[in-house]
């Protein structure tokens, strides 16, 4: 089998060195070139055509962000940011993920050979997400035995009658950029929107900071304790499962942190249990682009207590891997594109007379 073939773009001879190391170890992929600037990097790209390119944020000749915007102009391939955990280099990531990068890993602040040789598994992980996303050739899912949301909370369902509407919503690789698309639809007066998305602690604040200042609706990263608003959307933070709760007649957040479930903490499957505990069929699902399985026992579980869902389809996913086994396990209703899942969204909300409207 060919191995993946990776070129390592960083300014810190360190990091080029870890990087390949790490990589090289790796039974599947190897190091076929190393550059400090993208200069440097743009003619072994020419050269050596890699199937993968990890980059760098800051570097001197030419910034990484102009030239990951240039290099998705003109020679689109599978890219990796590599980005330090701060607020600044946050907001600096989420623009790599929209101008087309796959996903990101983040430096560790201090000791960065024992924090990137920590990550190295995530590392291998993301380069082999990365080759398989953007060329639509998935690789087989590798899936181990994990908690499940029974980890973090029962099945007890407590419908209390209500008429009151949310929507849930899960995501993983790609997810970003996904969730930006389907809140920036979400008119002032929508139900009430519940967000976990796989994110380091860190990050989910900045993103949530983003999407506020971008959407219609209100975006904050969910606290616990919140009453859930109309117009306003809650995103898990990086720490903490995100969980739906009733409080008398109202809906709340709450967060947990419990084991992660299906490998992650947030776990979509905890929200979705959650949301199939306390709202049933006054929850509509939402599952995007993402690698593995999380959430897909946690919508069937919304589905069964009469949640209405939705699957992102396979042409508009980064990674069709989360959809397709929520799809495969039974939960799903409906599966649309990415641009049509708030109009789809808004249409089902306004036929169950709920606030949301159509766009």
């Amino acid at each position: 089998m060919k191995k993946i073939s990776v070129l390592v773009v960083d300014d810190s001879a360190l990091i080029r060195k870890l990087l390949s190391e790490i990589i090289n170890n790796q039974p599947d992929m190897e190091v076929i070139g190393v550059a400090a600037d993208p200069l440097a990097a743009r003619e072994m790209i020419r050269a050596r055509n890699p199937d993968v390119l990890t980059l760098d944020v800051e570097m001197p000749k030419m910034d990484g962000i102009d030239f990951l915007e240039k290099l998705m102009r003109l020679r689109p391939m599978p890219v990796v940011m590599v980005s330090t955990l701060t607020e600044r280099g946050s907001d600096v990531t989420f623009r790599a993920l929209e101008l087309g990068a796959v996903d990101f890993v983040s430096k560790p602040k201090l000791d960065i050979v024992s924090g990137l040789k920590e990550y190295s598994s995530e590392i291998a992980n993301k380069i082999r997400i990365a080759k398989s996303a953007r060329f639509k050739r998935h690789l087989p899912l590798s899936v181990t035995k994990s908690a499940t949301a029974d980890a973090v909370l029962p099945v007890m369902l407590n419908h209390i009658s209500s008429t009151e509407k949310l929507i849930i919503v899960g995501a993983s690789t790609g997810g970003t950029e996904a969730i930006k698309e389907f809140l920036m639809h979400m008119p002032p007066d929508s139900p009430g929107i519940l967000v976990t998305q796989h994110m380091p602690e860190g990050f989910t604040k900045s993103f949530a900071h983003r999407m506020n200042s971008l959407c219609k609706i209100s975006v904050v990263e969910a606290e616990g304790g919140e009453r859930i608003l109309p117009g306003h959307a809650y995103i898990a933070p990086g720490h903490s499962h995100l969980l739906l709760k009733r409080s008398g007649a109202n809906y709340m957040t709450e967060l947990n942190h419990g084991e992660p479930v299906s490998r992650h903490r947030p776990s979509v499957d905890v929200l979705f249990r959650s949301a199939a505990n306390f709202a049933g069929k006054n929850a509509i699902g939402v599952i995007l682009t993402g690698m593995g399985k999380d959430g897909a026992a946690g919508m069937l579980e919304m589905h069964r207590a009469g949640a209405y869902n939705f699957a992102q389809d396979e042409a508009s996913c980064v990674v069709f891997g989360m959809p397709k086994e929520a799809i495969a396990a039974g939960g799903v209703n409906e599966v649309v594109s990415l641009k049509d899942m708030a109009r789809c969204v808004l249409t089902k909300l306004s036929n169950m007379g709920s606030h949301g409207n159509r766009i």
